[in-house]
């Protein structure tokens, strides 16, 4: 009974690991800018990871690779919001301008109203 709840403790955890860094790797590959990108990068990632090393270390037990395991994931929870923390700045003091809207110039020349001898058309 016990070794049953661990096994799916553990699929439970490396499947919600897989899941997060599918998402991370999807946002990275589909947002528009580096903001956004190191934003998912360091969320989702940092979650992903997390729930895998969880299920390794409920996987190993009570032994010496699960506290190397636990150790890892407090490193990598301190890390990687703090590399997408650097990388964001950098391209901040670089001056790379976010994209906050993606704007479709050929509505704005059409739908504007135009001045035809003084009158709005």
């Amino acid at each position: 009974m016990i070794e049953a709840a661990r096994f799916w403790a553990i699929v439970v955890l490396l499947g919600l690991g897989v899941f997060f860094t599918f998402v991370s790797t999807v946002g990275v590959i589909r947002l528009p800018d580096i903001y956004a990108r190191a934003h998912t990068a360091s969320q989702a990632d940092t979650l992903g990871a997390g729930f895998a090393l969880a299920g390794v270390a409920v996987a190993f037990g009570w032994k010496q690779g699960a506290i190397y395991t636990v150790l890892l994931l407090f490193f990598i929870f301190i890390t990687n919001p703090t590399a997408a923390h650097a990388i964001a700045r950098s391209a901040a003091e670089t001056g790379v301008e976010p994209i906050l809207a993606e704007e479709d110039t050929d509505a704005d020349e059409t739908d504007a109203p135009t001045e035809t001898d003084g009158e709005l058309t």
